[in-house]
């Protein structure tokens, strides 16, 4: 056997025993890194007509107006609306978003979005997962990150609000960390 192809045979296992170590490395980081979940929020909807695609599937970028639905819920449930944020002297733009596509929902499906608050202290971020609302079968997984922007001067906060910190309390699955 020439020696170039010993060589990458070499290289190919040596890659694929980094990636076995890496891999075990990042799942051992997870179990240890559990994240606290503030409060959970839930929230149905029916998947209506336009919504959906010639194939009667969910349009993919109808999804995050699932996620808005669901956010909107949960903050008029602590009396911490958009309006209110205005009103309070900030916006609370996404910063981030992040979606996974798992399966499909479809025309007049009833879906669940199930919300997790994970950072409430320097910013809000939210783990998402829509479900089918009958079924439970995992449709999306999904995560929103939101920063307070003071309204006066237009420079994102640091440290959010503490009439946001106080307004999250107030949700009955609230839990301090």
């Amino acid at each position: 056997m020439p020696h170039y192809i010993r060589a990458t045979q070499r290289l190919t296992v040596w890659r694929q025993i980094h990636y076995i170590i890496y891999a075990a490395c990042a799942r051992h980081t997870r179990k240890l890194m559990k994240k606290h979940i503030y409060c959970r929020h839930s929230f149905e909807i029916e998947v209506p007509f336009f919504d959906v695609d010639a194939m009667h599937i969910v349009w993919h970028g109808n999804y995050v107006k699932y996620l808005e639905t669901a956010r909107c819920a949960f903050l008029s449930a602590i009396g911490y609306d958009y309006n209110e944020m205005a009103r309070q002297g900030y916006s609370w733009p996404i910063v981030q978003m992040n979606l996974k596509y798992i399966r499909p929902a479809r025309f007049s499906q009833k879906i669940r979005v199930d919300m997790e608050i994970v950072e409430i202290e320097s910013c809000l971020r939210i783990d998402y997962t829509i479900y089918d609302a009958q079924t439970n079968e995992k449709l999306n997984r999904a995560s929103t990150t939101q920063a307070a922007v003071s309204l006066a001067d237009g420079l994102m906060q640091f440290q959010t609000p503490q009439s946001w910190l106080d307004a999250v309390q107030t949700h009955p699955t609230f839990t301090p960390a």
